[in-house]
């Protein structure tokens, strides 16, 4: 409840936008506008494994965070990706529904597919408004044959920038200033270098720390410039010059302890009145944490400490402003105190390496809160160094502009080293927000062109040639969507005077067939046109523009190039077998699909496909048609399910929560669905609580209703005679993992070689159900697991859990 206010306020505040004034307000201020009015969202998506073959698929989870507190965002209710080849050209756009700010999909990698990487974008409607630096975007390896060629060996360009401390260097004022050497493809490159006057005196022997970072301390003089000198591996020599010092101002410095931010500022003697004075401003995800006034009048040093032990887990930033506001100074500074986890215990209680073994992982979480986790287990000897996680992604890569080294690293450990390396990130990366001066000079909020997108499909559209006294009434327009499964639903869309309509409640996946009418008017179908759509961001063929890689990565770990080219080799020999094998020498024995098993592949989809919970198929219970109504029937069915009333008084509820109900997996409600014959349904699924598809908390669980069709008694075609008709786009479809059981070992020899054992995009767990237990079979070649598990709960907290089993 408290989440969807949040969502109305921003709503409101939207619409009346356009008519408030930024200008002469305060950066403090008009930070905690920016945090009310454009929370921003924030991506990472858990892939099942970091390098794939062709004709493989690419599983995924996505999870969405926003706001200050990185809590699940109420702002978006889809999910956009967009896939390129390794020459930045679309391939594919695939849009996913988001349930409690997760989302899950695949992509299948062409067979023919002839690049050794592929780029994926991910956003929101909602973070379209925001700088297209913070879009997700991550690159996926795919193994492919190369061609032996004789191309020249590539020319590598060194580049060194420096970085003072707080953005500017001051004469007579001691700074530290932090250094960063790449190639030309941002790889980090280790130099010798040395720090040089303007008369070639050698002032410092600069040395690397990590990825071509590392720092030195200046105190430059009147007068002086300086210059960095540096060697590079392959012995190219080259400068590059320290940024001039200015003759007045002040600087910033900081440092941090477990538990206090060391703010460290000084001015010239000589400097304009209003640096005499300043403001300094500490603010993390817009969030305003400290602003302190500083009295310089009569001092030219001053230490302010800030206690951070509390502060959430991510860059702080800190901004120095005169007493009139303008920006001085500016410093990031990474904190953590490891107050974004969240601990769950992960134990392999059963391990088979043997081929086609079984295999059990429980998982617990003590913690009381919901929980909401991905697994994947992959073989260990194709596996890749993690440069992305959960972690690395919401609280550090989602947050920086620039590119970021193997950014997973600074969050495997708490030593000094790995904390001083991550300073230095924090000082090489340009991270700039917010314009200071664009703000403070902009006379109104700007205008959003996407607003928040809080709901699922729609129909929407025009109708062309209704002219004005055509319709005594106000024309509505009768809907029948018939998806790929013959599933039927009907929608009811009143048409506005100029045309338009907007109609909510449209739910499905891949494509439907959409019939339409109009409600008592068939007439008007003769003398207009109808245009429809589903309401989602149309999809725009585009490219992109991919960077050229690093030769030197591609083919620097040649151990690992060769585990992955004899992995991929004996897949490819095991298919080879399997298809020399003649029918004639395999009895094939296929295990007999139940009765409930194929009613809910017939008639279920998507997140209502399987499930935790009760199924009663009505075509198979002669006692169903007494019935008075479907809740009648459910009556003492479902343990802690209760059912009170009749008619317009009817209420549900378990454990404490009214359920959600579903009328052919669209929202309906008690009234619509006790006007359902219960002679007309075929199946009746039961949630258990918490139901995941639930576009709400599903903390009642849910009640889905599914209507006879084909051969069980309602025919598919809806009856179009006289229908004007169009073919409708609805969410991309995708693969369910398939995990197969060896419990009985199949008579006919089918080699098994997936690269990925398990993957299990949802593992939920609650106050009530903490423990979860996962099992699944091992393949005929992998000989040691990686197991990966990551996660958010309710409360916007995290988990990565990675280990080898073997």
């Amino acid at each position: 409840m408290k989440r969807s206010c949040k969502m109305l306020l921003i709503v409101i505040l939207l619409v009346f936008a356009a008519g408030r004034t930024m200008a002469q307000q305060q950066p403090d201020s008009m930070l905690a506008v920016y945090q009310d009015m454009f929370p921003k969202e924030k991506i990472h998506i858990h892939f099942d494994r970091s390098v794939y073959n062709r004709e493989e698929t690419i599983w995924y989870k996505v999870y969405l965070l926003a706001g200050s507190d990185l809590l699940m965002s109420g702002l978006s209710t889809n999910m956009y990706l967009e896939w390129y080849d390794a020459s930045g050209k679309m391939i594919r756009q695939t849009v996913a529904p988001l349930f409690q700010s997760t989302a899950k999909g695949s992509f299948d990698v062409p067979a023919d597919y002839k690049g050794n990487m592929l780029r994926v974008k991910a956003y929101t409607r909602w973070m379209l408004n925001d700088d297209s630096a913070f879009i997700y975007q991550r690159d996926i390896a795919i193994n492919n044959t190369r061609k032996t060629t004789s191309a020249a060996a590539p020319v590598f360009k060194t580049k060194v920038e420096a970085f003072p401390e707080g953005g500017a260097l001051v004469e007579g004022l001691r700074s530290r200033i932090a250094f960063k050497a790449t190639n030309q493809y941002g790889t980090p490159v280790f130099v010798k270098a040395v720090l040089l006057n303007d008369k070639n005196k050698v002032l410092d022997t600069l040395k690397v720390k990590h990825d071509g970072m590392g720092s030195f301390n200046l105190q430059p003089k009147a007068g002086e410039s300086y210059t960095i000198s540096w060697t590079d591996p392959s012995g190219a020599k080259g400068t590059s010059p320290v940024p001039v010092a200015k003759k007045e101002g002040a600087v910033l410095s900081i440092s941090t302890t477990n538990d206090k931010a060391i703010v460290n500022l000084q001015r010239t003697a000589n400097i304009p009145e209003n640096m005499k004075q300043f403001h300094l401003l500490a603010h993390m995800n817009q969030l305003v944490y400290y602003t302190v006034a500083i009295n310089m009048t009569n001092k030219t040093e001053q230490i302010v400490q800030l206690p951070i032990e509390e502060l959430s887990t991510g860059i702080l930033q800190f901004t120095l402003f005169t007493s009139d506001w303008l920006p001085v100074a500016e410093r990031i500074a990474f904190i953590n105190n490891h107050l974004h986890e969240f601990n769950a215990r992960i134990t392999p209680q059963i391990i088979g390496l043997d081929k086609r073994s079984r295999n059990v992982i429980e998982v617990f979480v003590s913690d009381t809160l919901a929980t909401n986790m991905s697994i994947s287990v992959t073989d260990a000897a194709i596996s890749t160094p993690d440069e992305h996680t959960i972690f690395s992604d919401f609280l550090l890569s989602d947050d920086i502009r620039g590119k970021v080294h193997n950014p997973a690293y600074y969050f495997t450990s708490d030593a000094d080293s790995v904390t001083a390396n991550l300073d230095l990130v924090m000082m090489t990366n340009g991270w700039r927000n917010f314009n200071w001066e664009k703000l403070r000079n902009a006379p109104r909020i700007p205008q959003l062109q996407y607003p928040p997108e809080t709901d699922y499909m729609r129909l929407t559209g025009k109708v062309y040639g209704l002219k004005p006294g055509t319709s005594a009434v106000p024309p509505q327009l009768n809907f029948i969507l018939v998806g790929k499964d013959s599933s039927r639903n009907i929608v009811f869309a009143p048409v506005d005077k100029n045309g338009n309509f907007d109609q909510k409640g449209v739910f499905f996946y891949d494509t439907a067939k959409v019939y339409y009418t109009f409600n008592g008017n068939n007439k008007l179908s003769e003398v207009t046109q109808v245009q429809v759509e589903n309401g989602l961001l149309r999809q725009v063929m585009k490219n992109t523009q991919i960077e050229a890689k690093d030769p030197n990565i591609e083919a620097a770990d040649s151990l690992q190039r060769l585990k992955l080219d004899a992995y991929f080799a004996e897949q490819e020999k095991l298919r080879k077998l399997q298809a020399a094998a003649t029918l004639s020498e395999v009895t094939v024995k296929a295990k007999t699909k139940t009765k409930a098993q194929e009613m809910d592949e017939r008639y279920t989809s998507g997140l209502f496909a399987g499930g935790d919970g009760y199924s009663f198929d009505l075509t198979e219970d002669k006692f169903a048609v007494g019935a008075q109504d479907i809740f009648s029937y459910l009556q003492g069915k479902v343990a802690g399910l209760t059912i009170n009333g009749s008619g317009s008084q009817r209420t549900l509820s378990w454990r404490g929560s009214s359920p959600d109900l579903y009328l052919n997996e669209m929202r309906s409600d008690v009234e619509m669905l006790q006007g359902v014959p219960v002679s007309d349904i075929a199946l009746i699924k039961v949630f258990r609580p918490p139901f995941f598809g639930s576009a709400g908390s599903g903390a009642g669980g849910a009640i889905a209703i599914y209507l006879k069709r084909g051969a069980d008694g309602r025919k598919a075609d809806p009856g179009s005679k006289g229908m004007e008709s169009t073919v409708l786009g609805g969410y991309s479809k995708f693969r369910e993992f398939y995990s197969p059981s060896y419990e009985t070992p199949p008579a006919n020899f089918e080699p098994d070689v997936r690269s990925t054992i398990y993957w299990n995009p949802y593992i939920l767990t609650n106050k009530k159900n903490p423990r979860v237990k996962l099992e699944f079979y091992n393949n005929d070649i992998t000989k040691k697991f990686k197991v990966v598990v990551e996660g958010i709960n309710e409360a916007g907290r995290m988990i990565r859990y990675m280990k080898i089993i073997e």
